[in-house]
């Protein structure tokens, strides 16, 4: 992981993998010593059942779009406040394979589309009128803000007062990576400079060493999920 400039009230480095099919945190506290310090994958609460909350070591970066009887009244509070309406990470994925129509997923290659607006409302796309639509930004934003939330639970303290690195893939044009660090900057991470390597001035973002193959076109994947 590349490193930018140090914030001098900072505890820990923390790397945010912001996967197309899972997402995951890792953390090592910065010391002044030569010897580097372990790194820790972050166990990150999610719903695996309605009612049920347990830590994986990855979030599936599958978010489902509730309706008002999908669940149980009560059963999708998490250990922190989030009145989003959307599903995040496992319970996500699980009952989005039974209503594909409502799930959101490979929101990080819609962000490298250029054939769509990623701005705009189009996901879950070619979901029925009633089902409400989000942007890819705001799902990636909605991936790293459950992210944040997961460090802050265990820490109690925000990621605002860390190092933080976020990962995009070599192949993101400077359009998709900008899109990233809007996602990022309406998840509330941190502001540094080091985003501004890209033009941007809320996320320090670092390109993967290795080359990920450009991605498919994501309606294809999402015909495919709704039987179309």
């Amino acid at each position: 992981m590349a490193k930018g400039a140090r914030k001098p009230d900072a505890r820990f480095a923390v790397g945010i993998d912001l996967g197309t099919t899972n997402s995951a945190v890792a953390t090592a506290a910065l010391t002044a010593g030569d010897d580097p310090p372990p790194i820790e994958v972050l166990p990150i609460p999610q719903l695996v059942e309605p009612g049920e909350v347990a830590p994986l070591t990855l979030l599936p970066s599958f978010l489902y779009v509730a309706g008002e009887l999908d669940f149980p009244a009560g059963s999708l509070t998490l250990p922190w406040a989030d009145d989003s309406g959307h599903v995040v990470g496992e319970l996500a994925r699980k009952r989005g394979s039974e209503s594909p129509a409502r799930l959101v997923a490979s929101a990080k290659s819609w962000l490298s589309f250029a054939g769509a607006n990623r701005t705009a409302a189009i996901l879950p796309w070619g979901a029925p009128e009633e089902v409400p639509k989000l942007s890819p930004v705001t799902a990636s934003a909605d991936y790293l803000r459950h992210l944040s939330h997961a460090w802050t639970a265990r820490f109690a303290s925000g990621l605002e007062q860390q190092q933080v690195f976020l990962t995009v893939p070599a192949s993101f044009d400077e359009e998709a990576r900008e899109l990233t660090l809007r996602a990022a900057e309406a998840a509330g991470l941190p502001a540094g400079p080091a985003g501004r390597r890209w033009g941007a001035h809320r996320a320090r973002v670092r390109r993967r060493r290795r080359h990920d193959r450009l991605q498919p076109d994501p309606r294809r994947r999402a015909g495919r999920r709704s039987g179309a």
